[in-house]
């Protein structure tokens, strides 16, 4: 019998260690896929769900749900979920998003899926999920903060569009009208600075251009200056039409 045992602790051991090297060649070599656009082995999904569901239902204790059918709380929480959320669980109306399809595990659209308790769903907003896009919102916000969150995505299933706007939320809609509003103050306001710069431009061109004509005119007035070999110099007038040439110290 003890014989036996200590067979089968051998081959345990040598099977672990045969096992553990496999598994560290299988990482080492790069085999496995890390890429979100390649889904897990149906195994490796099994395994993963069982671990994330496991790990958040054995750390709920203690965690006190409060009072989730306060308007108040609810109005928040809609604030607080169109600001943050609906970019990945979408929102009343909306079919898909930009980034979500992209995202692997696919998040739930919490618009039309059902929820696990409150307690879940407090512990999963505050801790976020390794390797998924779920961040811990916790980090950044209160319990009081989350716990509106929650009252809120707990009503929120087969919720209206216009439900969803009278309790606060924000549609796509709204925000391109808001984006494109801002846009063409922003072109106009360009456009006439723009214009204002280049009115400024020639203006001040102009000016430049007068300056130097201004400039040049005197110049040529004063006639030309040389200097002779005593080192005077002298500064010959042009003469005019009106004042002809005078030679008082010679006659004709």
């Amino acid at each position: 019998m003890k014989q036996l045992t200590k067979h089968v602790l051998l081959t345990t051991i040598v099977l672990g260690t045969v096992a553990a090297g496999a598994a560290a060649a299988f990482v080492w070599a790069g085999a496995y896929n890390i890429g979100a656009d390649s889904p897990h082995w149906s195994v490796t999904h099994t395994m993963i769900e069982t671990l994330r569901d496991r790990s958040i239902q054995s750390r709920l204790d203690g965690i006190k749900v409060p009072n989730l059918d306060d308007p108040a709380r609810i109005r928040l929480g809609a604030a607080s979920y169109s600001a943050m959320c609906t970019g990945c669980h979408l929102s009343p109306g909306v079919e898909d998003t930009e980034i979500r399809p992209g995202l692997y595990p696919m998040p739930p659209n919490l618009t039309t899926e059902p929820l696990d308790s409150p307690e879940t769903t407090f512990w999963v907003i505050k801790h976020g999920i390794k390797m998924t896009a779920m961040p811990a919102w916790g980090k950044t916000h209160t319990d009081e903060q989350i716990w509106n969150m929650v009252a809120f995505v707990h009503k929120l299933r087969g919720m209206t569009p216009a439900q969803y706007v009278q309790l606060g939320g924000k549609l796509p809609a709204e925000d391109d009208d808001h984006m494109h509003e801002g846009m063409d103050h922003h072109h106009a306001g360009a456009d006439e600075h723009m214009h204002e710069g280049s009115d400024h431009h020639h203006a001040g061109a102009d000016d430049h251009h007068a300056a130097d004509a201004a400039h040049d005119e005197p110049a040529a007035a004063e006639g030309d200056m040389h200097m002779h070999a005593d080192g005077t110099m002298e500064h010959h007038h042009p003469a005019t039409a009106t004042e002809p040439h005078k030679d008082d110290d010679h006659t004709h």
